[in-house]
């Protein structure tokens, strides 16, 4: 059994708790951490965790614990993830592997020299929707592969959500905190990417929050909120990404593969499961295809589920840093572009893990 460090019980951190202690049975969340002791103690009630502790640091001189989650803010997975790796930890981190890729190969440099896994969120493209879609465009149903088109636009998230500033703050924005899904997503379908080309922008200087309890208060804006992006993919397709907390948009997410002989619509990256629909010239009609693949629903951990198998066996984690590490410099690189839509090479290079395989016990990773 796997035993996982907990670092941060914000809004994420429920999902996990109940993914960790129902779904997956190789994993056990043996402590858990927060600067405001009260949520960890109504973690440990609800999932009956064994230890809390009241900083990091002791959390990580327990040497039981093989694997530290971090479920911290953006702008702290840096900090975070460093000190886990330097006490001897293994660290699965939620996206985005750091706010700067400087910080990003820093830590990957650590974990290499320290022999450790390194690798974290989003670990939907781990689910029966994209794993779906990637047998699709790798048995040929839409030809071969051309293009692709991903959309992630909203009006932002200060009318809903508790906390929003740091949406806004470094390490946040619309590519830093939703771009992952899509561009994770996007690589496990077709491929790493070769070069990109940015332009960002910041449309509003401040945003005012109307949800509570910050009703009211006004946020400076310090990133970009609507990103283009053009990326050159290394097996010859050409794809476009637009993120943005801006405007107004009816579905939010759009996520489509143009092929020679097909299109492939592909359902939300920001989830595990369907639809899955497929556009073929034999009766030019959207089709619903089922999926082959387990775990349809919210099965954030999976990625961390894997980890551990990975750790367990010597293989190499599905989620690990070589995507990323291969994610965060393709962020970067196209919010660098800024204004002035500057093409840049992308340095490192990624190689997809094979296919999920369908176990025989729910829960068990193979």
């Amino acid at each position: 059994m796997i035993k996982i460090g907990m670092v941060g019980v914000g809004d994420i951190s429920g999902i996990y708790l109940k993914n960790i202690t129902e779904v997956f049975k190789e994993i056990e969340l043996a402590a858990v951490c927060d600067l405001v002791r009260e949520k960890a103690e109504k973690a440990k009630e609800a999932y009956n965790i064994p230890r809390i502790y009241d900083t990091m640091d002791e959390l990580f001189a327990d040497k039981e614990i093989d694997i530290v989650l971090n479920l911290t803010r953006p702008y702290e997975h840096f900090g975070v993830t460093l000190a886990a790796l330097k006490a001897g930890k293994h660290v699965y981190s939620e996206k985005p592997l750091s706010a700067t890729l400087e910080e990003g190969l820093a830590l990957v440099k650590l974990a290499e020299e320290s022999k450790l896994m390194l690798g974290g969120a989003p670990d939907t493209f781990l689910g029966a929707g994209i794993q779906t879609c990637r047998k699709l465009i790798d048995d040929g149903y839409i030809g071969t592969p051309v293009g692709a088109s991903a959309v992630m636009a909203c009006r932002g998230h200060e009318t809903w959500h508790p906390d929003p500033a740091f949406y806004y703050q470094f390490g946040g924005g619309p590519m830093m905190d939703m771009g992952p899904y899509y561009l994770t997503a996007l690589v496990n379908l077709l491929g790493g990417v070769r070069a990109v080309t940015g332009i960002a922008k910041t449309t509003f200087q401040q945003r005012t929050i109307t949800s509570q309890p910050l009703n009211g208060t006004v946020i400076d804006v310090e990133v970009p909120t609507h990103i283009n992006g053009i990326l050159q993919f290394e097996n010859g397709a050409v794809g476009t990404i637009l993120t943005s907390f801006d405007v107004y948009y009816p579905e939010q997410a759009r996520l489509e593969i143009y092929g020679s002989e097909g299109t492939l619509f592909v359902p939300d990256p920001n989830g595990f499961g369907g639809p899955v629909r497929i556009l073929r010239p034999e009766n030019g009609q959207v089709m619903e295809l089922p999926l082959v693949y387990d775990y349809a629903e919210n099965s954030r951990a999976l990625g961390l589920a894997d980890m551990a198998k990975a750790i367990e066996t010597g293989r190499e984690a599905r989620a690990s840093y070589r995507q990323t590490l291969h994610v965060l410099e393709i962020m970067t690189a196209i919010q660098s572009g800024g204004k002035y839509g500057a093409t840049a090479e992308i340095q490192s290079k990624f190689t997809r893990q094979a296919p999920m395989k369908k176990a025989k016990i729910s829960g068990v990773v193979l």
